[in-house]
């Protein structure tokens, strides 16, 4: 039997070169085939983009050989103040505060820009030797016992031992498998975008939850602000319909003054908000890992960070059953894989649905239960540190990569 390649990754964004260079460094044959040109990858312009990465995240990072070259653009997180209220009245008594200083590891997270991560990534890959194919996409697939075939555009046939889609919520590569999923739309819809402000910012992170949605506040370099943003499908609409001068102006009353005047940076972005999850996780010489895997509400900043969670569990369980001597998508291993990720991965998703419900309103009810909960929370030392290490990634089943060890 020949191989085209070990595994074959489809998708580009940022699971998939992060897998790669997971997997490569286990000694395995990698190809990403990516529907984007790689011009389009490696743009160094700032277009707004960031990502919220817990610690454990940065130890993936690390293991994988991409961590020192992209730190000295990382903000560090220092400290995360939550609190509750409605846009121009500021925040309820009651908040919740997290400082690193609580944690032994240091600080729970770093900022980082997108126009820093993806073109380490694709360096990273070019130094691995990983077969990249960009501009390619798949439109068919098939497996037998040995072998996943996948079929692209250009007419090229590509064999692997394992197929990993990494391409995202509406995943071809599991729609293809026959893999279902299950969800619901939030009536939300995020929007994204960065802004400069006149006083400095000190890396505290805020999440200020208002009737429509929460506003997650996540500090940058500099005087820069990386701003997530939720409001109700039809608002939501009619702000992204706006100009800058007017998206400010309703974005000023929910920021507040404490970061002085905001000024937009980089682009803007809207994306609906749903919960999404795959049926099954695998299916036969299949696996599927982050956004392809599951989608959930960006409440908790978990996206990414729990696609690493997936890559540092795959690339685990591939490199032992390597070891042993194992077909490394024989359904034993990749059963594995599965057990590891689906539960967490549904726990997370139940806890964030249940937070975004609780505070997505203006019950008055629900709101003095929910600022009561806050307020007992940073209260209680004990209660406050462990969560402190959930929102560094710190608990649970770790793999070794989050745990700072070698694959």
């Amino acid at each position: 039997m020949s191989y085209n390649t070990d595994i074959l990754i489809v998708g580009g964004g940022l699971n998939g070169p992060a897998l790669a260079l997971a997997l490569a460094s286990t000694g395995q044959s990698v190809t990403v085939v990516d529907a984007l040109p790689r011009d389009m990858r490696a743009d160094p312009e700032f277009d707004g983009r960031a990502y919220a990465l817990a610690l454990a995240s940065i130890r993936v990072l690390d293991g994988i050989g991409l961590w020192s070259h992209v730190a000295d653009h990382a903000q560090p997180m220092l400290k995360i103040v939550a609190s509750d209220g409605r846009a121009g009245e500021g925040a309820a008594p009651f908040f919740l505060a997290f400082d690193h200083a609580e944690i032994e590891e240091g600080p729970m997270g770093h900022m980082l820009e997108d126009r820093y991560l993806r073109p380490a990534l694709l360096a990273a890959m070019d130094a691995a030797g990983i077969t990249q194919l960009s501009g390619e996409t798949v439109v068919a697939q098939t497996v037998d016992e040995r072998a996943a075939t996948v079929q692209l555009a250009s007419g090229r046939s590509l064999r692997a031992r394992l197929l990993v889609g990494c391409d995202g919520r509406d995943s071809g590569t599991a729609a293809r498998a026959g893999i279902r999923r299950t969800g619901w739309d939030y009536g939300q819809t995020g929007l994204v975008c960065a802004v400069e402000h006149d006083l400095p910012h000190h890396g505290t992170a805020h999440q200020f939850f208002m009737p429509p949605g929460p506003l997650a506040i996540l500090p940058l370099p500099g005087n820069r602000s990386s701003i997530v943003w939720s409001e109700t499908t039809k608002r939501a609409a009619e702000i992204a319909a706006m100009g800058d001068a007017a998206y400010l102006d309703v974005l000023r009353p929910r920021f507040g003054d404490f970061l002085g005047d905001i000024a937009l940076a980089g682009k803007r972005y809207a994306y609906p908000l749903k919960l999404t999850i795959a049926n099954q996780f695998i299916a036969p010489r299949l696996a599927l890992v982050g956004d392809a895997a599951h989608g959930m509400h960006p409440i908790a900043g978990q996206g990414f960070n729990f696609g690493l969670r997936d890559i540092a569990a795959l690339a685990e369980v591939i490199a032992d059953a390597a070891r042993r001597g194992e077909d490394i998508a024989s359904p034993l291993v990749l059963e594995r894989y599965q057990q590891w990720r689906r539960f967490d991965t549904m726990v997370m998703a139940v806890g964030t649905d249940s937070v975004n419900r609780l505070f997505s309103n203006d019950n008055p009810l629900l709101r003095g239960i929910r600022d009561i909960g806050l307020g007992v929370v940073n209260a209680v030392p004990a209660l406050r540190r462990a969560s402190i290490r959930e929102a560094a990634g710190l608990t649970g089943d770790l793999p070794r990569l989050m745990r700072g060890l070698p694959i």
